[in-house]
């Protein structure tokens, strides 16, 4: 069993370790729900740089440390308070991270992510590019980014724009959290294993190999809710705007498109607007690069925008859960502020993938 020399230890927010014939990646900021961080993401990338080329480790595995979830994000206060000074760490950051989304998805060995509870945003970024995407009965996927004045970033919009009919325009709105069944319909994981087994089936890919040991511990996950909600999710958010979204959904029988309504309502406008146009742009940019390009000037331009700030202020720093959107209404938010967004950052600034 191979592990991190003292000397390459820089902290233990990330830790690596080799059992068996297997790399495995722990996040390890349980408290901070295993938040990510630069220097987290950056070890990652190296650690899998590596082992890709090591013959003696033939998979890799990814967990979070504790009960709460794989990882919840990036460390979005570290963002607000970047933006609020007008620096570009943030950028730097993303750029690390993006490569690494990129990394995952074309892993040369399998890559298992264990998504057990809570895992959203950068969360999603490490584990459903990967190849063998595990969920559990208390998994709670989602991109919510459109209720802190952002967008979904780290391949969100290619994974969102792929899910069947409208799903993905659904969830990218709204930021609804999904459980196993629903994450499984969406294309966002593969698997389902009870949560009981997954230290049973950590321990056996020491020995085993993913496609050989996975059979003995999938199941079904059960019921979802996104399948019986189809008909109206696919003829709502089949509109052209988001203002037409909403109203079809206030034209729907169904209390739950209602609701859907209303928490888009909530979200910042420009989010809202910049995020259709997102989901929609990468459905026809084929790979997660092309996309990853497409979300690196998004989320950069982001940073000049009031509702990043505004956004993380009232969801995680003074938690008033009262944003002061601007502007506040969809009315509001014209076209060439959306376009905005999607420009060119400028020479040298650009997303460069290798």
């Amino acid at each position: 069993m191979k592990t991190e020399s003292a000397a390459d230890v820089v902290d233990d927010t990330v830790l690596f370790r080799v059992e068996g014939r297997t790399g495995v990646v722990t996040l390890n900021r349980p408290r901070a729900l295993n938040a990510l961080t630069r220097p987290m993401v950056v070890r990652i990338d190296a650690a899998l740089a590596a082992w890709a080329e090591d013959p003696a480790v033939e998979q890799v595995l990814i967990r979070g440390a504790g009960e709460r979830g794989l990882c919840a994000g990036g460390d979005i206060r570290a963002i607000h308070d970047d933006a609020k000074a007008g620096n570009t760490a943030s950028a730097a950051f993303w750029a690390d991270e993006y490569r690494l989304n990129a990394r995952i998805a074309r892993y040369p060995k399998p890559y298992v992510a264990l998504m057990d509870g809570i895992v959203m945003g950068g969360g999603v970024g490490v584990s459903a590019h990967g190849s063998v995407r595990i969920v559990t009965e208390r998994s709670r996927v989602a991109m919510p980014e459109t209720g802190i004045g952002f967008v979904p970033d780290v391949g969100g919009t290619h994974l969102l724009a792929r899910a069947p009919g409208e799903l993905g325009t659904h969830l990218a709105l709204t930021g609804t959290a999904v459980g196993a069944a629903d994450a499984l319909l969406c294309g966002l994981a593969d698997h389902f294993v009870p949560a009981e087994r997954l230290p049973e089936l950590t321990a056996a890919l020491a020995r085993t190999p993913v496609h050989e040991v996975l059979p003995r511990f999938t199941t079904g996950p059960g019921d979802g809710v996104l399948a019986g909600a189809r008909a109206w999710i696919d003829h709502c958010y089949a509109a052209g705007t988001v203002e037409e979204i909403v109203e079809r959904l206030l034209g729907q029988d169904d209390p739950a498109a209602a609701e859907a309504a209303r928490t888009i309502l909530a979200k910042s406008p420009t989010a809202l607007k910049v995020t259709l146009a997102a989901v929609r742009r990468a459905a026809g940019l084929g790979t997660l690069e092309r996309v990853l390009v497409q979300e690196f000037r998004v989320s950069c331009n982001a940073l000049a925008s009031p509702d990043l700030v505004e956004g993380i202020r009232a969801q995680v720093v003074d938690k008033d859960r009262t944003p002061r959107w601007s502007p506040a209404t969809l009315a509001e938010v014209g076209d060439a502020e959306v376009r905005r967004f999607f420009a060119p950052l400028g020479e040298g600034r650009e997303l460069r993938l290798p």
